[in-house]
């Protein structure tokens, strides 16, 4: 799977270790910065990574940002996109199983590396239910 990746400055050492982690599973990682922990813009982020998924560039993306809510608000402007920030087990599973998200936010100052990557991994794991699931997302997001 080809997953857009992107974090703003309070994001960026998570960042780090989860495209380790997304290379060690097998997947094709596209790193949309930021790449340094000097300080940027999170909406900047959430458009490459939407806008990757949009074009078909990418099949899903992760953001990260200091709580990942401002990630998540960025990314919902887009139409397609259905952005979704987690921090347990719980949410990463149904985010996908029943709101097919797209894109998991991830929150580095709120939930710690180990969470994270039990988290990534239970979101890429995680399959769309479809379904009755698929007539609500029908009603707010395109594709």
């Amino acid at each position: 799977m080809k997953i857009a990746l992107a974090a703003d400055h309070g994001g960026f050492a998570l960042k780090e270790s989860i495209a380790k982690l997304l290379h060690s599973l097998g997947h094709e990682v596209a790193d949309m910065g930021c790449h340094s922990l000097q300080s940027v813009d999170y909406p900047d982020y959430a458009d490459l990574v939407a806008a990757a998924i949009t074009a078909g560039k990418s099949d899903s993306g992760i953001l990260i940002c200091g709580t990942g809510i401002g990630m998540s608000i960025a990314a919902n402007r887009h139409r397609k996109i259905r952005a979704a920030i987690c921090h347990d087990e719980y949410t990463a599973r149904k985010s996908r199983e029943h709101n097919n998200a797209n894109i998991l936010c991830l929150g580095a100052r709120v939930i710690g590396e180990g969470v994270a990557v039990e988290l990534v991994k239970v979101w890429l794991a995680t399959s769309f239910a479809g379904g009755r699931h698929q007539q609500r997302i029908d009603k707010y997001s395109e594709g």
